[in-house]
């Protein structure tokens, strides 16, 4: 492999980390307060755990593309979202991060993965390729984590010791 192909491995993984310009994931949720998570302002219609859940449904839809050839993707857009009046306790919020993070550590690994062709037609789905599913990952990611850290900041939500956060 040259170094130009090693060079875009590792943009690939720093990006799906939240690398660069954007906000990692384990910054966004850090310290969350608990008692926050089902928080809902008018006109958003979502919650704090509501924009997680639905960046881990998506990611994990992503993953699971490009992995597994007998994959079903969720109903569109209702099996990408919990449903709006339902809420999360500790536990749930738990463990949607949790898998957020597990799902992340896979196609991270996928993208370092030097026997895999990032470039080549994934043989189950060929109009699509392992490098655009890893960067639409990235995006939607990328896209969701700020929403996540602007909703927090409206909520006041920052640790103190974030003053670049909290305005």
């Amino acid at each position: 492999m040259d170094q130009q192909h090693r060079k875009l491995r590792n943009e690939l993984v720093i990006n799906l980390d939240g690398g660069n310009a954007h906000m990692s994931f384990e910054e966004a949720v850090a310290d969350f307060p608990i008692e926050l998570i089902n928080s809902i302002f008018p006109e958003i219609h979502y919650s704090p755990w509501h924009f997680l859940e639905h960046m881990r449904i998506s990611q994990w839809d992503i993953l699971q593309f490009i992995i597994n050839p007998k994959h079903v993707s969720p109903d569109w857009p209702s099996g990408y979202r919990p449903r709006v009046n339902e809420l999360s306790d500790k536990r749930k919020w738990e463990t949607t991060v949790s898998l957020f993070k597990k799902d992340l550590c896979s196609l991270q690994e996928i993208a370092s993965d030097q026997s895999i062709d990032l470039f080549s037609p994934i043989a189950h789905a060929p109009e699509y390729t392992v490098f655009r599913e890893l960067l639409t990952a990235s995006s939607h990611n990328s896209y969701h984590i700020g929403e996540f850290a602007i909703l927090r900041q409206a909520l006041k939500a920052w640790p103190k010791d974030r003053p670049y956060l909290t305005g």
